[in-house]
């Protein structure tokens, strides 16, 4: 694993954001696969995801209701994006605080790619059905859009997504994407803001069990 920095942060509240995340290999990898969902009917709407209905109208997929089992191989994004969960990855983030010092023991997730393009936003929620958050972001350069920064409001605070980077927090923080807005971009040229989103955590995985 190439050298990756990082920034740690304990306030407004515990997270942490790498910079540059993924080699030039495993961005053309996850590229070629946004790529493919920026093409007519590949994303779907937020009814067809399990996103929040009423708080965005960004399409999205949820990769792991497409790709189960073995089938997951096929998925670029699936494959590459393991690296989030390397224990290199993961210990920094575990010693920020100590509601973060359970993520290398999470041993479920799921992923979502989410497309932002002309007036698309999430609005302030809660993921609070899982653990940890972490939101890979990525835009096809020279970046055409303005907005779509993670946007905490009940902190006063947001973060501007830097192509590759990785930002990384608990469950527990509310979070929302502002507009974006972009002007002679067809919504297929792909010159939107593209969210990768692993959400994880412990939980039990055997049924009945209270030992």
């Amino acid at each position: 694993m190439q050298n990756i920095s990082a920034t740690l942060n304990t306030e407004p509240f515990p997270h942490i954001i790498y910079h540059d995340f993924y080699d030039d290999d495993e961005l053309k990898l996850i590229w070629e696969e946004l790529n493919f969902y920026t093409k007519p009917d590949k994303l779907f709407d937020v009814k067809d995801y399990l996103g929040i209905e009423g708080y965005t109208k960004s399409k999205a997929i949820h990769l792991d209701s497409v790709y189960k089992g073995k089938n997951r191989k096929i998925s670029n994004i699936l494959e590459v994006s393991r690296k989030i969960f390397n224990i290199k990855i993961l210990k920094p983030f575990t010693q920020i605080h100590d509601c973060c010092s359970l993520a290398t023991a999470s041993n479920y997730d799921i992923t979502k790619v989410r497309y932002y393009h002309n007036e698309d936003h999430y609005k302030p929620h809660l993921d609070s059905y899982v653990d940890f958050l972490a939101f890979s972001y990525f835009y096809k350069e020279p970046k055409k859009f303005d907005g779509g920064n993670l946007i905490f409001p009940k902190y006063n605070y947001e973060y501007a997504c830097d192509n590759n980077s990785v930002i990384m927090m608990p469950s527990w923080v509310e979070h929302g994407v502002s507009k974006v807005s972009i002007n002679d971009s067809d919504y297929y040229d792909g010159y939107g803001r593209y969210a990768i989103t692993h959400f994880f955590g412990c939980k039990e995985l055997s049924e009945g069990n209270n030992d």
